[in-house]
């Protein structure tokens, strides 16, 4: 008869601390395999992996030397925390068929990576004795380095069916180096929406801030300066960068006082300036100006002569 995984038993008012795990990753995407050093790096033993394409398999190698790459099932059978972390959109059928051909053992911790999901979708395998955790890094991944180096600064949005499995996904949290923090269930999906509107959206608002900035600068450089180009990390970057930080940081530390800018000012000449020049180089990218410009001036409580600039450029 297969043993059921251990826990060590902190004090009464303290988290639960998880005993050393063996710990199975489906599969060796940005995320999971991330998740695995830090884990590794917490004396956790990543002992089996899931990898189908190349670049997993080639991120599985690099990070995970150690680390078996196995078939779904058998990386479930081995592990005694179990890190599900495949795209949204394939986890229900992952764990549907994990329930099918009862592939986790009881006991189990199965824990998934996705932002958007709470522990329902978990459930084919709760039934069968599983521990479920939902534990997301509020981070986004690239595949570099810097993936892994980044979490012991990252909050981590949890969910769990009890006490216990709040205990559990805080400690492992903890363990990593981060900052865990409960998430309803029903507040998944307006955490994750917050999430990519943070992170998805800042990085069209700056590309788009890029790409207008280069067609200013086209063809205006200075003696022995580099050509303005089309590939990241040129001038336009350079001219962004600085800017966008502070402006960030300044959000963060300061709130609703870190509005600058024509639209906070009230200057309505200046917005609709804007919106005429952005429209002679992409009236995609002014539309968007206009739709943040609105966003910025309810923000900002602009004066009405703003908000018939913004208004007049819409129905154009």
């Amino acid at each position: 008869m297969e043993q059921s995984p251990t826990h060590e038993w902190g004090p009464h008012d303290g988290p639960m601390r998880p005993a050393r795990l063996s710990v199975g990753i489906i599969s060796a995407g940005r995320v999971g395999t991330a998740l695995g050093v830090a884990l590794e790096r917490a004396d956790h033993v990543v002992v089996a992996c899931s990898a189908i394409s190349h670049a997993s398999l080639q991120r599985a190698e690099r990070r995970l030397p150690d680390t078996a790459v196995l078939p779904v099932h058998e990386v479930a059978g081995r592990a005694e925390l179990l890190l599900i972390a495949v795209p949204d959109s394939e986890l229900a059928s992952v764990v549907s068929g994990l329930a099918a051909t009862h592939a986790v053992r009881p006991g189990t911790i199965v824990v998934h990576t996705s932002g958007a999901n709470g522990i329902a979708v978990l459930s084919p395998l709760t039934e069968q004795d599983c521990i479920p955790l939902a534990i997301h890094p509020a981070m986004t991944f690239t595949g570099a380095d810097e993936d892994i180096s980044r979490l012991p600064d990252t909050c981590f949005g949890i969910t769990a069916a009890d006490d216990v499995g709040y205990a559990v996904a805080q400690s492992l949290v903890l363990e990593i180096g981060g900052e865990p923090f409960r998430v309803r269930e029903d507040a998944r999906p307006l955490y994750h929406a917050a999430l990519a509107h943070a992170s998805n959206h800042v990085v069209t608002v700056v590309l788009d801030a890029v790409e207008a900035l280069r067609a200013a600068l086209w063809g205006q450089e200075l003696l022995g300066q580099e050509l303005v180009g089309d590939g990241p990390g040129g001038i336009a970057e350079r001219v962004v960068g600085p800017l966008a930080r502070a402006a960030l940081e300044n959000a963060l530390q300061r709130g609703q006082a870190a509005l600058t800018g024509p639209v906070a000012r009230g200057d309505a000449d200046a917005v609709a300036n804007h919106l005429r020049a952005l429209a002679e180089v992409d009236p995609e990218l002014a539309q968007a100006y206009r739709s943040n410009s609105l966003r910025t001036a309810q923000r900002a409580h602009a004066p009405d002569d703003v908000f018939a600039v913004l208004d007049e450029t819409g129905s154009a």
